[in-house]
C-alpha cells in the first residue's frame, strides 16, 4: 500500500532506464552507420590509404594540406569541384525555397481538384535520380531531344554553357519542388486560421496576410527547408553525373564527383576523406549561419531577458537583498 501510495503521489512510476530502452534502436543504427564511419572516415583521411594496398602509412595533416597547397595534384580538382558545387548551390537553393512556397499557398486555397495538382506536383519526387537522370538525359540530347522539337531550338543542352547548368538547375527543381511543397504545405495547416481572421479585421491585404502571419508562422518549417535543401544542393550527384557527365571539361564535376573519383578511381582514400571533411565543415558553417539567420530573434530577445532576470535574483537573493547582507528580523522566515 505504502509502495502504491508514494507512487501515485511522487510522479511516474517504471526504471529510470526504460527510455533508453525505446532509444536504444535509433542509438543502434546511428552508431552502426553513422558514428562509427564518421570516426573511420577521420582516421582514414590521416593516412595515405590504398585499399589496393597492404601498407597505409600515418601522414598526418598532410592530405588537408595538400587540399591548401597550389602546387599539388589535388588542388585544381578540389576546388574546382568546390566551386561548380557552389555554383549549382546557389543556382538552386533560391528557386527550391521560394517557388515551393509560392506553390503551397496556392495549393492550400480550397478550388476544385486540389488533392490532384498536390498529387501530381509531388509525383516526380517519387522517382529515383537514376530514372530521372537518364529520362532527362534523352529529352536535352541535342540530336533527337524532344526538349528541342518543342521549343524549335537546336542548344546543346548537356555539352555546352551555361545551358549545361541551366539543364541541370531546371531538371533539380522540377524534381524536388513537389517535395518542398507538401513540407510547406503541412506547415501552412498549423497556421491558426483566427490570425488570417484578426488581420483581415485589421484591414491587412494578402500581402500583409502572407508578410505578417503566413511568414511568421513558418519560420521552423523554413529553417528546414533551407537547411535540408542546402545539403542536398551541396551533395548533388546523380543529376552531373548521368546529364551532363561533369562536362562540358569538367565545368559541371561537383566535389562529390571529385570525391568519389579520387577514392574509387583512383585509390586514393585518405585524400578523398579529407575532401569529404573539407566539404562537410563548409556545410556545417552555412547551415549554422541558416539557423542564425533564420531564428526568432523576438524569442531569443524574451530569452536573453528572461535570463538576466534570473541572473539578477539569484545575484540579490530570495528578498531582492543582495546575497553577502543578512536579512532583517522581520524577514526572516520560519524554516521546519
Amino acid at each position: 500500500m505504502a509502495r502504491t501510495a508514494s507512487s501515485g503521489a511522487g510522479g511516474r512510476a517504471g526504471s529510470p532506464l526504460t527510455p533508453y530502452l525505446f532509444l536504444a534502436p535509433y542509438l543502434l543504427l546511428f552508431v552502426v552507420f553513422v558514428a562509427i564511419p564518421a570516426v573511420l572516415g577521420l582516421w582514414i583521411s590521416l593516412h595515405d590509404w590504398d585499399y589496393m594496398l597492404n601498407s597505409r602509412p600515418f601522414v598526418g595533416l598532410e592530405n588537408y594540406a595538400n587540399l591548401f597547397d597550389e602546387a599539388s595534384v589535388a588542388y585544381p580538382d578540389f576546388w574546382n569541384g568546390m566551386k561548380n558545387t557552389l555554383i549549382f548551390t546557389v543556382a538552386s537553393v533560391p528557386l527550391l525555397v521560394v517557388l515551393p512556397l509560392l506553390l503551397a499557398v496556392l495549393l492550400h486555397q480550397k478550388f476544385p481538384g486540389r488533392t490532384f495538382f498536390r498529387a501530381m506536383f509531388f509525383a516526380p519526387y517519387v522517382l529515383g535520380v537514376a530514372v530521372i537522370g537518364l529520362m532527362w538525359r534523352y529529352l536535352l540530347d541535342s540530336n533527337f531531344g524532344m526538349v528541342n522539337d518543342i521549343l524549335g531550338t537546336s542548344i546543346a543542352w548537356t555539352t555546352s554553357q551555361p545551358w549545361a547548368w541551366i539543364a541541370l538547375v531546371g531538371v533539380t527543381v522540377w524534381w524536388t519542388l513537389g517535395f518542398n511543397a507538401i513540407i510547406y504545405l503541412a506547415g501552412l495547416g498549423d497556421i491558426p486560421t483566427d490570425q488570417y481572421e484578426a488581420a483581415s479585421l485589421d484591414g491587412a491585404g494578402w500581402w500583409g496576410k502572407f508578410v505578417h502571419v503566413t511568414l511568421p508562422g513558418l519560420r521552423p518549417v523554413l529553417i528546414f527547408v533551407m537547411v535540408t535543401t542546402v545539403l542536398a544542393s551541396a551533395n548533388m550527384f546523380g543529376q552531373s553525373y548521368l546529364i551532363t557527365q561533369g562536362g562540358p571539361t569538367n565545368s559541371t564535376e561537383t566535389a562529390i564527383m571529385e570525391i568519389l573519383d579520387l577514392g574509387l578511381s583512383r585509390f586514393q582514400m585518405g585524400a578523398a576523406a579529407a575532401e569529404s571533411y573539407i566539404l562537410a565543415f563548409f556545410l556545417a558553417i552555412i547551415s549554422a549561419v541558416n539557423f542564425w539567420f533564420l531564428r526568432d530573434r523576438d524569442a531569443a530577445l524574451a530569452r536573453k531577458q528572461l535570463k538576466q532576470q534570473r541572473r539578477r535574483k539569484r545575484g540579490d537573493g530570495e528578498d531582492g537583498l543582495p546575497t553577502d547582507v543578512p536579512a532583517t528580523p522581520g524577514k526572516m522566515k520560519v524554516s521546519r
